[in-house]
């Protein structure tokens, strides 16, 4: 997204913990404040049987907007996430020397909407063959990756992840890159104010379109 709108290079490496950027004790998310679509809180707290699942798919603009109008989706926010350097700034994780990959928070009611159907949406609205970059964005940043917080996600990513992967050798195409890891130990970031529903304020603004445009196969 940055580097790609702005022409400045990108690293494709993944950096060393300690070569990575410092970072900072505070936030750079000053104050928490309602989603500006859903209308509910994008920090939490979370209405009881909420289950929060996180996405990461390139640039996490378009990867928010496609899960805020998921029935079920309680709320959504961006950040950044699987790296090293605390609190980062957008232009310290777009330098490649953070680690951390543009993730999207996913809160959602799995009453309602279930890991499964959110997992169909990740696969086939991005492309999870390209290692580190989503189309013309290049950079460990756009990496596909998916933290899960509870069992039943684990379990779904998996399952998944499996299922697709037979659909991609079928037609040829290399095999899944995406990082799949537990949440716990790997913090979630929030991105700076200006990124929270970016395409809610910027409706024109851009979306990467990467995708292998195969469908995610039926039910087992």
């Amino acid at each position: 997204m940055f580097e790609s709108l702005f022409g400045s290079s990108m690293k494709t490496q993944m950096v060393a913990p300690e070569k990575a950027l410092a970072g900072r004790d505070q936030p750079v998310l000053p104050t928490a404040r309602p989603h500006t679509v859903l209308g509910t809180p994008i920090t939490g707290p979370w209405p009881e049987g909420t289950r929060v699942l996180y996405l990461a798919m390139g640039c996490f603009w378009g990867a928010e907007e496609i899960f805020w109008q998921v029935p079920g989706v309680t709320s959504t926010a961006v950040g950044y996430m699987g790296g090293t350097t605390p609190n980062p700034t957008y232009e310290e994780v777009c330098t490649a020397r953070t680690g951390h990959t543009e993730t999207a928070l996913v809160a959602y009611d799995p009453a309602v909407v279930s890991e499964e159907e959110l997992l169909k949406i990740f696969w086939e609205r991005h492309d999870p063959t390209q290692g580190y970059r989503q189309g013309n964005d290049v950079g460990t940043q756009y990496r596909s990756a998916v933290y899960w917080t509870t069992p039943e996600q684990e379990a779904a990513v998996r399952d998944t992840e499996e299922r697709y992967q037979k659909v991609l050798t079928a037609r040829g195409l290399d095999p899944i890159t995406t990082e799949v890891a537990p949440a716990e130990g790997r913090t979630f970031y929030y991105a700076e104010d200006y990124h929270q529903q970016y395409l809610d304020k910027n409706p024109n603004g851009y979306r990467c379109h990467a995708t292998t445009g195969i469908p995610f196969p039926g039910a087992a």
